[in-house]
């Protein structure tokens, strides 16, 4: 199995080929001279380096105290996170599957091979404990692919110990800059070699910007059907400005606000430009987030969900930007793919909610074996497994997704809206959700209480949920207005969501007392229960409408 360790280091370059004296660096009692080891690593990308253009590094590296295959992913400026695996010739399944959502169908070769002669030093304080490793290497490097060269070097790396404080490593620098040691410009090893040798014709050649940054990932075939031609954007209506929030819904620009990851340096233009750049944002988290659920991190599979949940409400949101013939089937598979990730997690949830519940009755209140029950039925209504969702993620029908999802962003179905100023076909994509939000929660307040009422008030909190998300897309083209919107949203949707998550802890309740009761089993405590949950939901019913006047009255014009 592989195991994970958190790795914190800087790397320098120097003049000189030798280590610079740190005896006498703060908190140091003493240097010990460990040898010299012999290390030979090979480096897998895709031919057209994947891996690398995500500052991913997989390697198998032979010599040294930790042989075996690396995959490194980055957590923060000079700090990583490796996963190890045990030596064997062909790359672990364990590994391959956590980049599989960058490599998707294509092969890991060798691309890089780096042997070093690593002379190691220990920092240790007063009682022996290892505070930092330092290393002088002497590098060489050579590609394996296509017409590349060799290159040579020598660097020095400072590796905080296990668990100890980073400051450490400002001591350590501050007396290595003092001795002419500098900061390496290269992030890695790798970074630096694949840019050293490179073939110089290709380096000629991007420098006069006639290529792409390596490793870009190839354009899929385009087999989606293509939207309508984009033409210039007619100007909209200028609506009246109002209070706070009541701007989004006017349609009036505020100050950018950078709520998403711009996909490069060139500021988004026309509404078509600022919904694909909320698209790219959550395209590139299912990507990202996919090895954090493969390797159950937490809120890992939560956080992807929203990614899925964030890219269809766009796509029904800007309906007039991008071309839904394209688009919903799209949607569609999003649908699926949310509904695989939540296939334990809503059930776990309820089942928190409900052991939650039992921890706050007084012990006499807790008739029978509530609490075995409790386990037997989560376990029973538990339809999935981390080998199920695991199975999806390197299923066909996944990869499939990315890479149409892929397509869809490179080469988007824009319409003729796309082209129009952002301030005002955004805000009026806004405009319409919110509305929808309005007349659901009209409707669901003019309802008596009962089933009728609790099914309006949750198709209330999807629409909620649809606005929140368009505003966070609006956000960087009308500022704090859409910023204000998703705050009340999100507020209105909390609210929302208590009420919908006590209707279906009721509904558990009602099968948890019907399997008790045909055991011979007390049911009691589930009617207490049910009790309780039904005061919750009144609760919240009876806090919507200020809460709802206070949404409606900030959004007025």
């Amino acid at each position: 199995m592989a195991e994970t360790k958190r790795e914190i280091e800087r790397k320098y370059e120097s003049d000189d080929s030798a280590l610079p004296d740190l005896t006498g660096v703060a908190g140091v009692a003493a240097v010990l001279d460990k040898g010299v080891a012999e290390l030979d690593a090979t480096y897998y990308d895709t031919a057209d380096e994947r891996l690398a253009a995500a500052s991913l590094t997989l390697r198998r590296r032979t010599g040294g105290s930790d042989a075996g295959w690396h995959l490194k992913f980055p957590v923060a400026p000079g700090v990583r996170d490796e996963i190890r695996a045990p030596l064997s010739d062909t790359v672990p399944r364990s590994l391959a599957g956590l980049v599989r959502s960058r490599v998707r169908g294509a092969e890991l070769v060798p691309v890089v091979r780096l042997r070093s002669a690593r002379d190691v030093r220990d920092l240790v304080d007063g009682e022996g404990r290892l505070l930092a490793e330092v290393s002088l290497d002497a590098v060489r490097a050579d590609r394996l692919t296509g017409r590349g060269g060799s290159a040579r070097w020598t660097e020095i790396e400072v590796e905080l110990a296990d668990g100890g404080d980073p400051a450490f490593l400002d001591t350590v620098e501050e007396q290595l800059r003092t001795a002419g040691v500098r900061p390496s410009a290269s992030a890695s090893k790798l970074a630096r070699a694949l840019e050293e040798t490179r073939p110089k014709k290709e380096r000629r050649a991007e420098k006069a910007g006639k290529t792409t940054k390596a490793g870009k990932t190839p354009k899929a075939d385009k087999n989606a059907k293509p939207g309508k031609t984009t033409k210039p954007g007619k100007p909209g209506k200028t609506a009246k400005a109002g209070k706070a929030a009541a701007a989004v819904l006017a349609g009036q620009a505020g100050p950018a606000v950078q709520s998403v990851r711009e996909p490069s340096a060139v500021a988004p233009l026309t509404a078509g430009d600022h919904v694909l750049t909320y698209l790219r944002a959550q395209r590139d988290a299912l990507v990202e987030l996919d090895p954090a659920v493969r390797r159950d991190l937490p809120d890992a599979v939560h956080r992807m969900r929203v990614a899925t949940r964030r890219a269809r409400s766009a796509f029904r949101s800007f309906a007039k930007v991008l071309d839904r013939t394209v688009t919903d089937p799209i949607g569609e598979e999003l649908k699926w793919l949310a509904g695989e990730l939540g296939v334990d997690r809503d059930q776990e949830v309820l089942t928190e909610r409900l052991t939650a519940a039992l921890e706050e009755l007084p012990r006499p209140l807790v008739t029978g074996p509530v609490r075995n029950r409790l386990r037997t039925w989560s376990r029973a209504r538990g339809g999935g497994s981390r080998r199920r969702l695991l199975a999806v993620l390197d299923g066909s029908r996944y990869l499939a997704l990315l890479d149409t999802l892929d397509r869809l962003v490179d080469d988007p179905p824009l319409l003729e809206a796309a082209a129009g100023e952002p301030s005002k076909v955004i805000a009026k994509a806004v405009r319409k959700d919110f509305g929808q939000v309005a007349a659901l929660v009209e409707e669901a307040l003019g309802r008596p209480p009962g089933t009728e009422r609790d099914v309006a008030l949750h198709e209330a909190r999807k629409k909620a949920k649809r606005t929140r998300y368009s505003a966070e897309a609006a956000a960087p083209a009308l500022g704090e207005p859409a910023v204000d919107l998703v705050r009340m949203m999100k507020s209105l949707q909390s609210l929302l969501g208590d009420h919908q998550d006590s209707v279906m802890t009721r509904e558990a309740l009602c099968d948890l007392a019907a399997q008790a009761h045909a055991a011979g089993e007390s049911a009691f405590t589930y009617g207490l229960l049910y009790g309780r949950e039904e005061r919750r939901a009144e609760l919240a019913e009876a806090a919507l409408p200020e809460a709802w006047a206070t949404v409606s009255g900030a959004m007025e014009v």
